[in-house]
This record gives C-alpha cells, structure tokens and sequence, in this order.
C-alpha cells in the first residue's frame, strides 16, 4: 500500500519541468507576437502582400524583340488584378526600361519614372495623398526587377506575415531553450530542495527513544518551514505525553516497592508452611515484575550508553551473583570466555540486567535440571557475544519471535511476567545490536550481539 502510494505522488521537478516549458513557450510566443505586432505598427502595411505581388511579377516579365521590358498577362497575373481591383504597379529593370499598371496616384506619378533608381523603400506621409506605396526588388528570369507598387495597403495581414518571415528565430530559440530547461529545471529543484531531503532523512532516522529529536529548520525554503515547524511541535506534544507515561509507571513501580515489603515482612513473620511458602513466592514474583516495570523506563532513558565495559567482566559477574539461585534450583551452572577482556561501549548499569534476565529466564524455564552455560565470545564482524544456553525442553517454533514481545509467555503459569526477554531485546536495540534465539528439544540458547 505504501509503494503505491509513494508511486502515485507527483513528481515535483517534472511537474516544474513542464510547467515552466509552457510558460516559456508563452513568454517567447507572446514576445515574438508583440515583436511582430510593433513591426507591423512601423513597417510598410504593403508587407502583407509584397512578396506575393513581386513573385507573380517576377513570373510573368519578359524582353521583348526590342529588348524592352513587358509584362505577359498569365493566368497568375489575370488572378492577383482581379482579386485586388485597387492593385497599381510600376516595374522597372536597372536599365529604365518600365511597364506600368493600374491609376497611379499624382503624388507617386513623378518618381514613376524613377523607380528603377530604387532598390527598396517605403514611401508615405504625404499631404498631397493618403496612398502607401513600397518598392521592392526581385530577381528574375530577365535580371534584377523593380516594383513601385500600391492600392494594397488595407489588404492581408502584415502580423501573420512577419511571424511567418521571423520563424527560424524562435523555433532555433525553442529548440535549443526547451531541452535546457528539461536538463536545468531537475537540477534547480534537487538543490533547492536539498534541504527539505535532509530534513525527511533526518526524520527517517527519529527512534521513538529519543524523545529530544528535532527536525532542523536552518536553510529549509520560508514554505516548507510551516510543515516543520508543525512536525516538531507533534514531537513536543508525543514527548510531553511520554514523559507523563514514564512518570507514571515510575512512580507506580516505586509506590509499589513499600506495600510489597510490608506484605514480605509480613509474611516472614507467619509460621513455616506451605501456605508461607506459596506466598513468599507471590511477592517475590511482585517485586520482580515491579523492579522490571522500572527497568523498562531506565533502558528507554538510558544515556549512559558509551562507557567503556567489559563483556567477560560483567557475565562473569553475574553468573557469580546468580550461581546460589541456580544451584538451589537443582542446575550446574558455568562460565566459558574465548578471551581475557573484550570491552566495548555501552551501559554498565543495563547490559549486567539484560544478561542478568537471560540467566534468571533460563532458571525458571529449564525445568530445574542441567547445566546452565554463560559464554562470552568476538563475533566475525569484530564485535562481542553474549549467549545464554540452558539444556530445557525448549521453546516452539511459533512462539520463539513472540518471546520477546512484553508480557508475552509461552506457558501461562509461567513464573515470570513476560519481561524479562522484552528487557533483553530492549537493551540489545540501545546499544545497536540484536538478539537471537535457537531452541530444540535438546535446550535454548539466546545470544546478544553488541557491535
């Protein structure tokens, strides 16, 4: 679900790849637009149609036997007069051989027979008429012909037609800017948001044990801030709620230790019976779910995680503490080391307690025979074991990964509150290894592995 989901967000940098594409092509489009626009604001309103007047001419001249210039009346020719019944014209070779058609205004009358001096212009503004006329120049099949030409200047449209002569411009420029802005805009964007993509690491690595952790806002884009900010004041609500909840079961815990020895001293007091005996066990079952209860919120506060330990030291401390309650529980008990010292970084007040609940866990589950073998070895990967192995009648398939959820036992008589592996895991996890556990009928080991 969370892979389609991440599949059917949009992409910011091709949205903006696209985006910024279309508004590209609208600013070149519009500029160019604009551009042809004042072009033909300045330019002879003759351009409309000057190349098509010059080309039908330039197809119909021709030399006549005395080599004079005249114009041929083809079909083409017939066609443009008829369409635009205002059309005038004088053409001229270099030579000032001319041929003229149509009412040539008065004021353009007296340069008419100049034409061939001019190779291009646009002539207007005069008070003497409101007639546009333009010369142009083509090549023909006779040489080089000048047209004076008017009567066409309400006709076509000189804007489509300067976008039409201007094209190579900007379809070079979009062909050369689109492809650029495809390549630049990703890039723009990754180290624009290259921040944002710290942040979201940095979040990614918030473990629910530290409570203190804040995403940083230095260098995040003034729009992104917001969605921080309110990320860190969710971590200020959920720790404020941790917090009370460590409170809580602290204070429980502690408040639990005096009636539990009041009921211990009690009970010390009573005569010797069975009865004493099964309660004795009660609370002593009590006060151990309780102190554990404690240790819990030690391991989830626990800042004391880089001093330097001795791995052989502590298990071999604690087999020396626990070897009383192992052999009055009917087992052998023995401590093996690879090695004189192995040290390592960690927590000396949580790592004794996590290999301290594998003895007592191996104590109450493996049926008060065997032996008990607490070893200490240098993992392949450099770092240190701690394993735990008992000769009991194992534990099953499907329960050997829910062991280690809290409360959880295999057996619901079980002596113990379901904790104790819970605590191992815990404190294995603190430290950045792992626990593992094998089990057969032959017996369980459980091992820590510490980096």
């Amino acid at each position: 679900m969370m892979a389609k989901t991440q599949y059917a967000n949009p992409s910011l940098w091709w949205r903006l790849s696209w985006q910024l594409s279309i508004v590209f092509v609208a600013v070149v489009a519009a500029v160019i637009f604009g551009l042809c626009v004042y072009g033909a604001t300045i330019l002879s309103p003759n351009v409309a149609l000057e190349d098509h007047i010059t080309a039908v001419l330039a197809r119909s001249v021709a030399l006549d036997a005395q080599g004079q210039l005249e114009i041929r009346d083809t079909p083409e020719l017939a066609s443009l007069k008829e369409q635009y019944n205002g059309l005038w014209y004088v053409a001229a070779t270099t030579n000032g051989s001319s041929v003229s058609y149509g009412a040539i205004p008065a004021a353009y009358g007296e340069i008419a027979h100049l034409t061939h001096l001019f190779q291009g212009a646009d002539i207007r503004g005069s008070v003497d008429t409101n007639e546009i006329a333009s010369v142009e120049n083509v090549e023909t099949a006779i040489g080089e012909l000048r047209v004076l030409f008017g009567g066409v200047a309400d006709k076509g449209w000189p804007v489509l037609v300067l976008m039409g002569a201007v094209y190579p411009i900007y379809v070079s420029l979009l062909t050369v800017a689109l492809p650029a802005v495809f390549l630049a805009v990703p890039r723009i964007v990754r180290r624009a948001l290259a921040s944002v993509s710290e942040v979201a690491r940095k979040a990614s690595e918030i473990e629910p044990r530290r409570y203190d952790a804040r995403l940083p806002l230095d260098g995040i884009p003034k729009e992104v801030a917001p969605l921080v900010i309110a990320f860190n004041e969710a971590l200020d609500r959920l720790e404020n709620e941790f917090r009370k909840r460590q409170h809580f079961l602290i204070d429980a815990a502690h408040e639990l230790r005096t009636p539990i020895a009041i009921m211990q001293t009690r009970i010390d007091g009573t005569p010797e019976g069975q009865d004493r005996r099964r309660l004795l066990d009660d609370v002593a079952r009590l006060a151990e779910t309780a102190e554990q209860l404690l240790d819990f919120e030690r391991n989830n506060q626990a800042i004391d995680l880089h001093e330097t330990i001795d791995l052989v030291e502590v298990a071999r401390t604690v087999v020396a503490d626990l070897a009383p309650l192992a052999i009055a529980d009917g087992y052998q008990i023995s401590f093996l080391s690879e090695a004189e010292s192995l040290e390592r970084r960690g927590s000396p007040s949580a790592l004794p307690r996590a290999v301290s609940n594998l003895v007592r866990n191996a104590i109450d589950h493996g049926c008060n025979r065997g032996m008990i073998t607490v070893s200490v070895s240098r993992s392949p990967s450099g770092g240190g074991w701690i394993s735990v192995a008992d000769e009991g009648p194992g534990i099953p398939a499907e329960h050997r990964e829910l062991v280690f959820e809290p409360f959880y036992r295999v057996t619901p008589k079980s002596r113990g509150a379901g904790l104790g592996l819970s605590l191992v895991k815990q404190v294995a996890a603190n430290h950045g290894g792992e626990v593992s556990i094998e089990s057969s009928a032959a017996g369980t080991r459980v091992t820590i592995e510490l980096a």
